[in-house]
């Protein structure tokens, strides 16, 4: 498995309503980080502060030379902070930080996944 590469796949794939944040991310928005908490509504996330409705892309995401960044990476949601969580997850969104050897042989990929998150 390589180095996250900062392709953006994640973020754009899962940003619109497909991502949580616990009540102890929102609480600690709410108090530090009140320009975060607007985009928050009954508990979803990236939610318009102005209508409410789902914000198709994170708000946070920031595109310059083909990568993106994440504008508040070090307070960026439980989702995004656990994210990848499976092999199979990042086959589905062609994640590229895996590998040929990675793709033959799954099981193994993903036991070094888990050792790599802990």
């Amino acid at each position: 498995m390589k180095e996250c590469n900062s392709c953006g796949k994640c973020c754009i794939n899962y940003s619109n309503g497909d991502l949580h944040a616990s009540e102890q991310d929102i609480k600690f928005w709410e108090i530090f980080r009140p320009e975060i908490a607007a985009y928050v509504a009954d508990g979803k996330i990236w939610m318009d502060p102005e209508s409410g409705a789902q914000i198709e892309l994170c708000p946070w995401l920031q595109k310059e030379d083909n990568k993106y960044t994440c504008s508040i990476y070090h307070d960026r949601p439980e989702d995004c902070r656990i994210y990848p969580v499976s092999i199979a997850d990042m086959i589905k969104d062609e994640c590229e930080m895996l590998e040929q050897k990675d793709l033959v042989n799954p099981d193994r990929a993903q036991q070094r996944l888990e050792r790599f998150t802990l």
